[in-house]
This record gives C-alpha cells, structure tokens and sequence, in this order.
C-alpha cells in the first residue's frame, strides 16, 4: 500500500483540491478531515468538523480518539487499498494520522503550492477566515446528515484533464461547502419557533389546505422529523396533496435553514366544505 501526502496550511484549499491531486496520481480513497472517501463517497468516519470546538476537532482529525481510530482502521483493512491520499496542514500531521492509522511510511508529499497559484491560496484563506467555510470533497448528499442544523451549499467544479492519448477529457464533481459547528463568525441556532413558522407558511400556500393546526419538530442526530396537522378542503386528491406538501417542506426547510429532514408525518384533522 502506498501512501501520498497532500499538505497546505489551513484554508488554503487542500480539500477543495483534493480530487485533482488524487486524478493525477490515480488514487481512488483519501482521508480528511477524520473521512474515508472513495469516489466521491463516504467510505468511514465522521467529519472532525463536527465537534464542539477546534481542539477536540484537531484530535478527531489525527484520530487520537479511540472509536475513530478502530472504525478507520476496520474500513481500511475491509477495502484494501493500494493508494490512500491523506490531507494534512503540515508533515508532521498527515505522518502522524499514517502512524496512528497504522498505515505505512509516507511515499509521496504532494503540497498545496505545487497545485494552486497563489492567488488562488489566497482567496481559500479569505473564505475561510471571512466566512468560516470549509470544504469536502464529497457531494452535498453524502455529508449533509452529518452537518445536520448548518449552513450547507454544493459547488460543482468542472476538470479538463489529459488522458494517455493525448485527447483531453471533461469531468465534473460536486463538492460540499459547509460551516463548522464552530466557526470564525461563531455558532448558528435556529430556534424550534422559526422552523414552524417556515412550515406553517409554506404549507398554507398549497392548494388544497385551508389551515395548519399545529407544526410538531423533534431533534435526533442524523435529522428532524415533523409533524404537520392540517385541515384541507372538501373532494381534495389527498396523495397528490401529501406528496405536494412533502416537496414543498423539503424545500423550503432545506434552502432556508440547511436543516436534514428524515420523517415527515402529515395528519388531516379536518375537512372544510
């Protein structure tokens, strides 16, 4: 198994590069940010982004807890892989999650300079700092339950890429711009009340509901689940009106507050005439 090492300093765009660096040098998984990733998919762990505050986040990074060491090194051993790119903010670092990952020697350090220009290091720090976002190379979909209750977007990024032949080849993947539970620009909290709000709204502008009663929310780890009590008019397709609201929900929850829905119950109390 060989190990290559991609190393910058925080915010200067190791992750947001991380997929053109394993491109070049034909590597399928890479570990960062506490995540195993193969293809753009999540493989193993959690991201170190989501602890409470940076120390503890540094610690989950470099796997010096004991329940993300041993998950990792279970994933690894179950996939067997022949490269792995770790990300790092220094040699010291990704030699470290090597060590404790109990992976071989560095083979190859690949650094943020040899990659980006400094204009463009310069604008991933600015993001960071100014806004407090960071990126992972996976697809919004493959990281959002992890971050559920932040702020997410997606970014697609288009390569162009030379093949063996010579002819160049077009590619694009998407790649997930969150904020950290902790953050330069501090926490976010959406308080229960809004939530329902933005759901009372947005249900009542369906065709078909003439009321919402009552917006029940419950928190769990990977999401929320809501309860919506309605009342909806007289010889209405109910299906067609479930699916509706459910969609809308989705939606709007989702751009407004970046917050996972995993269950959505809708409950018609009454019928108006």
């Amino acid at each position: 198994m060989q190990i290559y090492a991609f190393v910058g300093k925080t915010g200067t765009g190791k992750s947001y590069n991380a997929q053109k660096v394993a491109k070049k040098y034909d590597i399928e998984y890479i570990i960062d940010d506490a995540i195993l990733i193969k293809n753009n998919r999540v493989i193993a762990g959690k991201s170190a982004k989501t602890e409470a505050n940076s120390i503890a986040s540094v610690k989950a990074a470099i796997f010096l807890f004991d329940d993300r060491k041993n998950e990792m090194i279970k994933a690894i051993k179950k996939e067997n892989p022949d490269k792995i790119l770790i990300l790092g903010t220094s040699d010291a670092m990704v030699e470290k999650i090597a060590s404790n990952l109990k992976l071989p020697e560095i083979y190859q350090t690949i650094y943020i300079t040899d990659i980006a220009s400094p204009k463009q290091i310069e604008e991933a720090r600015r993001s960071r700092i100014e806004e407090g976002k960071h990126i992972v190379p996976v697809p919004t979909f493959e990281i959002k339950k992890q971050f559920s209750g932040y702020f997410l977007d997606s970014l697609k990024v288009f390569n162009i890429f030379n093949n063996s032949q010579g002819k160049i080849s077009t590619e694009s993947t998407e790649k997930t711009i969150i904020r950290p539970t902790y953050s330069y620009l501090g926490n976010f909290y959406i308080s229960d009340t809004v939530i329902n709000r933005i759901i009372s709204y947005t249900v009542c502008r369906i065709e078909g509901v003439t009321r919402v009663f009552k917006v029940t929310t419950q928190n769990y780890s990977n999401g929320m689940k809501l309860d919506i009590d309605i009342e909806v008019k007289f010889g209405i397709h109910l299906p067609e009106l479930s699916n509706n609201i459910k969609n809308a929900v989705i939606f709007s929850v989702d751009y407004m507050t970046g917050l996972n829905l995993y269950s959505i119950n809708i409950n018609i109390k009454s019928i108006k005439r």
